[in-house]
């Protein structure tokens, strides 16, 4: 049998291969809460799981290889590439495709477990969710439009705009805020993160304080920017 040493730096390897090389203190943590005799296998999707409801810039190793360069920032920098897996977690997100009363009216029906098939609304009860909690059937009048443009920032702690050149599928306005993906080999141009499915993966997650606040203050803003426009 391993030892429990074995046994973490084993869910340490199957993170760093996900993109998401934990902290030793999160390591350690992690092992001090779990049953390491439980198989490897269940352990390191637990590791996984539990690692993608955190803030990364407390949960992830940071590197010069999986963080933003320092000149990811500059807008004088028309083109550059990013050389690695670099990890990043959503902050923010807007659909520019959709009007404000749309986004509010999604955001709200989401909320209350809704969604829309043809022109029909159902509710989502739980077992009903099919694959990865999506709905089964859902037609496209519940997602996103889009492009999106994204507010991410990297386990350093970094926070950049990104930019979804093109439809990247998981991506809407029901994505949780918190939700972690890895940029490969992305294009960075005057400080903005292209985006296209060639160069990033969602790998999932969600803090649930984080989504919580951002839904409620999302709703707030547009509304506050709609009688803004209103009084113009």
């Amino acid at each position: 049998m391993p030892s429990g040493h074995q046994v973490t730096e084993a869910i340490a390897v199957s993170l760093a291969q996900s993109g998401l090389p934990p902290t030793k203190a999160w390591l350690d943590s992690f092992a001090s809460t779990a049953r390491l005799t439980t198989p490897l296998p269940a352990l390191q999707k637990t590791a996984l799981f539990r690692l993608l409801a955190t803030d990364i810039t407390t949960s992830v190793q940071p590197s010069t290889s999986n963080t933003l360069p320092s000149t990811a920032l500059d807008p004088q920098v028309a083109e550059q590439r990013l050389p690695g897996p670099v990890v990043c977690q959503i902050l923010d997100i807007e659909d520019v495709g959709r009007s404000r009363w749309s986004q509010i009216e999604n955001l709200e029906a989401h909320a209350r477990g809704e969604t829309t098939k043809g022109r029909e609304v159902v509710r989502v009860v739980p077992g009903e969710l099919g694959e990865n909690g999506a709905v089964p059937d859902a037609s496209a009048a519940d997602k996103s439009l889009g492009p999106h443009k994204l507010l991410l920032q990297d386990a350093r702690g970094t926070r950049i705009y990104a930019f979804e050149m093109t439809r990247i599928e998981g991506l809407s306005l029901t994505t949780p805020i918190g939700t972690k993906l890895v940029l490969r080999r992305a294009t960075i141009a005057r400080g903005v993160v292209l985006l296209d499915p060639s160069s990033v993966e969602l790998v999932g997650g969600k803090v649930d304080a984080w989504d919580k606040a951002w839904r409620t203050g999302r709703k707030d803003s547009l509304r506050a920017r709609i009688g803004g426009a209103e009084d113009d």
